[in-house]
């Protein structure tokens, strides 16, 4: 498992991504944007979590994160897709979410041919649900996939990257050879605001300079049925 983090890092990492998250008069500081969490429907063969983690039924939904477990070679359409995904928890808040986060095993510990989402609520991780959005790809070699995933979520989370609205949710896909890391946004066709988001992403991440990145729109993955080949690159 990647280095612990602690609640007060993680929360402070947020808060001074995300300026005006607001501290509720119990000290808890609450995030702006909507979201929530999910984990396999099957959970026989892994264990998702370090311990076991309690929900308020009181909780508002802001976060969620959809993770998934399929075996190798076995090809998924978009109905089959969600229904191997269970909801995780929810929350509201910085603190909220680290009580969950600290308990979620990392993407190192993962099986190959799994997929951890991050989205906004409201939004299926499918290419149907937003036709006109596209993501942008980075793959990374095995065993960086844990650190880069933590700053990702962090980053989107605390809204680093200018129009909240315009992400629309983030994911690990943990494979053989490579894990890849993507984030969705609304409109491939806007150029200006999707360079934007590489260049954002790029920054908050420390990719190397001369580190690859790749582009492709869900028209095209509709098209071709493939998440990651076919892509636009970019240097």
């Amino acid at each position: 498992m990647s280095a612990p983090v602690t609640s007060n890092g993680v929360a402070n990492r947020i808060v001074q991504q995300q300026s005006d998250a607001e501290a509720r008069k119990d000290g808890m500081h609450v995030l702006r944007t909507p979201w929530h969490q999910a984990i396999p429907q099957d959970l026989s063969t892994i264990n998702f979590f370090d311990a076991v983690y309690r929900e308020s039924s009181q909780r508002h939904i802001i976060v969620y994160t959809r993770f998934m477990h399929r075996p190798p070679g076995q090809k998924i359409i978009s109905d089959d897709y969600l229904s191997g995904v269970k909801e995780v928890g929810t929350f509201a808040t910085i603190e909220e979410f680290w009580g969950l986060y600290s308990r979620m095993r990392r993407p190192n510990e993962l099986p190959n041919i799994s997929d951890i989402h991050l989205f906004r609520k409201g939004t299926r991780p499918v290419w149907e649900d937003n036709p006109k959005g596209g993501k942008w790809i980075v793959r990374l070699k095995k065993g960086l996939s844990s650190r880069y995933w933590e700053n990702l979520v962090i980053a989107v989370i605390g809204d680093n990257f200018g129009d909240s609205s315009e992400i629309t949710g983030a994911v690990i896909s943990i494979r053989n050879n490579e894990d890849i890391l993507s984030l969705w946004n609304t409109n491939a066709s806007e150029g200006r605001i999707g360079l934007r988001i590489r260049d954002t992403m790029k920054k908050l991440l420390d990719l190397p300079g001369n580190c690859t990145m790749e582009y492709k729109a869900h028209t095209a993955a509709l098209t071709d049925g493939s998440s990651f080949k076919n892509t636009e690159t970019y240097r």
